[in-house]
């Protein structure tokens, strides 16, 4: 990234006094956020203690809780954290009617193979895959036997199961997949405080980030020139998606302009940041680890806060969605001290043997 004006603070106590300031501010943050746990514990003790869910409910919130890992414990209200976890592990009973009759084993290949066919083949019905079974010579099996199975294993019936999720949507265009959205920060000026803008992209397959511009001013110009400013990076003519929110910030001709670089835009709808988890996810990180931590004091400070924390992010951050391993850095053999390497005032330590 080139910028026309460099900005360099020679002295680390203006720094220190900077992320003293970041963490005053990241102090209020924290008492908010404490409130609102406070006022929703009161609102919950307005409810029944006890909230009764259908084996059909609690199917869906496994589905969609799981994905969550181990955040799930911070955000689950209806039940117990325990209680989740059993239905994980598949303790979900259906209490509809009593067991009668001889019950039914079947053995955990065929489970198997059930199972994976449902998940291969979403516009199979339960008659479909019971045929393909008979193909196999696996008999003596019901439809019944078939649905029961797959609903053990929290699959939905084929009509449900056929609707293309978003996540599914992601991973088949991942290799070729890119994310483009805007962030903004409060800076303070002479003129007291102004809101920036900053454009950037995000391939989803190497994580790399590209800051194409910040301003106070993205009007329909500015967007342009600056996307046109970090066109290399779709340098090579393989088709490529971009996701991007409805932002009214990019302008009509945004989309048009992409598509010399054989690049299709997907808009998500207004307010779904959670369609756009990568641009988002970095967003996120950039305020945690760095501008959250700092009062930001003209537009010179904020290009270096960002070029900084980009050049350390693009280099020698490591990356959960890459093996924990950063994007450039070469791990080097245990050898010597261990040495630490500081940027802006502390905020941002590298370490490596020297």
């Amino acid at each position: 990234m080139n910028y026309t004006q460099s900005y360099t603070i020679n002295s680390n106590l203006f720094q220190e006094f900077l992320c003293l300031l970041g963490r005053v501010t990241q102090g209020n943050m924290i008492r908010q956020m404490e409130y609102l746990k406070v006022e929703n514990e009161i609102l919950r003790s307005k409810l029944p203690k006890r909230i009764t869910t259908t084996p059909a409910e609690k199917r869906r919130l496994v589905k969609y809780g799981l994905p969550l890992g181990g955040q799930i414990r911070e955000i689950i209200s209806i039940v117990n954290y325990s209680t989740f976890r059993r239905w994980v592990k598949g303790n979900i009973i259906d209490k509809k009617r009593p067991k009668c009759g001889r019950p039914r084993k079947t053995s955990r290949d065929i489970v198997d193979i059930i199972v994976r066919m449902a998940k291969d083949n979403k516009l199979w019905g339960y008659g479909r895959i019971l045929g393909e079974l008979k193909k196999l010579n696996i008999r003596k099996l019901s439809r019944n036997t078939v649905k029961r199975i797959l609903v053990r294993n929290g699959i939905e019936p084929s009509p449900k199961r056929k609707e293309d999720s978003w996540d599914s949507f992601i991973k088949r265009h991942f290799e070729t997949l890119w994310a483009c959205d805007f962030f903004t920060q409060t800076v303070w000026t002479a003129l007291g405080p102004k809101m920036f803008h900053v454009l950037f992209f995000i391939n989803i397959r190497t994580r790399k980030v590209y800051i194409a511009g910040i301003t106070q001013n993205p009007d329909k110009e500015w967007v342009i020139k600056a996307a046109k400013s970090i066109s290399f990076i779709f340098g090579d003519n393989t088709k490529k998606l971009i996701v991007r929110d409805s932002d009214k910030k990019f302008p009509k001709g945004f989309d048009d302009l992409l598509k010399p670089f054989n690049a299709q835009v997907q808009r998500i709808p207004f307010r779904s940041p959670n369609l756009n988890p990568y641009a988002e996810g970095f967003v996120g990180t950039i305020r945690r680890e760095c501008l959250d931590h700092f009062f930001v004091f003209g537009e010179n400070h904020f290009k270096y806060l960002i070029r900084e924390y980009v050049d350390h992010y693009l280099t020698k951050r490591p990356h959960s969605g890459v093996d924990n391993e950063p994007l450039k850095y070469k791990s080097e053999r245990k050898s010597g001290k261990l040495k630490c390497q500081t940027r802006m005032g502390g905020m941002i330590r590298h370490y490596y043997w020297g």
